[in-house]
């Protein structure tokens, strides 16, 4: 515990003592984070003090998250495959580390994560049934996972795009965004009127993209180059001003940053907002220390054996969606998406990339037991041309 997540810790204390929301602005209020963790911390403090009984009480209920996420993975896999690829997704995530490690720390992926997996699973049952209940229910969670991150907010396009691609009536599909944005504003509006009292003006999420988007301007997220600071004399002298100033101020920086890169650089930078952000999400495992005494390199060969199979199943179902219109395909192939590119303007790597990585292991289990069928039905296959050699002989 040295970064994020003393920070919870302590905005959580300050929560509980004077409930004020804080991060990074000692006792003052701040929308500089979303406040889901230092609630549930403080929720947990309540009950079990403010030492480390609350601390071990919050991984275990990460822990419990994660073992649920299992059953859940296999609910998912098995709606969108069969039973045989849903235990195969769930058997190789309950032997992924990273769940494990991640169970351990004060951050908020795991919750995140298992809120994803949920609304994966009944947006599947709303876009089978086109019930609105169960958008009802996927837009509340929608809602809950922006209170940990905002960036969620916009997941209900992808339901948008599929409504078009099965072509719903536009009665249904004003009726059904009615309802998921009267659902999140219900949900959101307490932290809406929160920031409105306390700071005179409207927040809908936080004041602090500047930062994250000044990171993934650069490259290796390495300092500024010097043709830049040539470039822009206000940082000569000293390349720690870029990081100095507002949220507005530090967005700024970072457009005339990524101005300059696509201009003097395009196929550098084009590259580093493409292949390497993805990579920076998905390369390595979110595994910073041991768990079982298991070395890193094992972790990370699992990792990567397991990324590749899942690009080859999401490869295969990418085919399939086109060619035989497979909407639940598509949407776990633009739900991927949509978690992948919405991190390439901002810090992109494997910490932020793990709560997505569930989908790549469904898609692995999928690949792997589409290459298993394939197998036993040659085997099969040849067998029965094998015994009508027999006889013809």
């Amino acid at each position: 515990m040295n970064n994020d997540d003393v920070k919870y810790v302590n905005s959580a204390r300050i929560l509980l003592d004077t409930h004020t929301i804080t991060y990074n602005s000692g006792e003052k209020p701040s929308t500089y984070i979303m406040p889901g963790m230092p609630v549930v911390l403080a929720v947990l403090m309540l009950i079990f003090g403010q030492g480390d009984e609350a601390i071990i009480a919050f991984r275990v209920l990460q822990a419990a998250l994660q073992a649920f996420s299992i059953y859940f993975v296999f609910i998912a896999a098995n709606q969108l495959f069969n039973s045989r690829a849903a235990i195969i997704s769930s058997i190789a995530l309950a032997l992924y580390l990273p769940d494990y490690f991640s169970s351990g720390v004060i951050l908020s992926e795991s919750i995140f994560r298992t809120l994803i997996l949920l609304l994966i699973c009944f947006s599947l049952l709303a876009l089978r049934s086109q019930q609105t209940r169960y958008y009802v229910i996927a837009a509340f969670i929608v809602g809950l996972a922006c209170y940990f991150k905002p960036h969620a907010v916009l997941f209900p396009a992808v339901w948008f795009v599929l409504w078009l691609v099965q072509r719903i009536s536009w009665k249904k599909i004003v009726k059904f965004t009615a309802v998921v944005s009267l659902t999140m504003i219900l949900l959101l509006s307490p932290w809406w009127v929160r920031n409105y009292i306390t700071f005179d003006k409207f927040i809908p999420f936080t004041q602090s993209a500047g930062n994250p988007i000044l990171l993934g301007a650069l490259i290796d997220y390495g300092a500024p180059s010097k043709a830049f600071i040539d470039a822009h004399p206000e940082y000569e002298g000293n390349s720690d001003y870029i990081f100095i100033g507002s949220d507005v101020a530090l967005t700024e920086t970072a457009k005339k940053m990524i101005i300059f890169g696509f201009k003097n650089q395009p196929l550098k930078y084009l590259k580093w907002y493409t292949i390497d952000k993805v990579f920076g999400l998905y390369a390595s495992p979110y595994y910073w220390k041991t768990v079982f005494g298991v070395n890193i390199w094992i972790a990370a060969v699992y990792h990567v054996v397991f990324m590749l199979l899942g690009a080859a199943g999401l490869l295969i179902m990418l085919l399939r969606a086109f060619r035989q219109n497979n909407i639940p395909y598509l949407f776990i192939l633009l739900s991927f998406a949509y978690f992948t590119v919405i991190y390439v303007p901002f810090v992109a790597f494997n910490r932020y990339g793990y709560p997505n990585v569930f989908l790549i292991f469904l898609a692995a289990g999928f690949f792997i037991n589409w290459a298993v069928a394939k197998y036993m039905n040659r085997g099969a296959s040849n067998s029965h041309n094998l015994v009508i050699k027999e006889r013809t002989v």
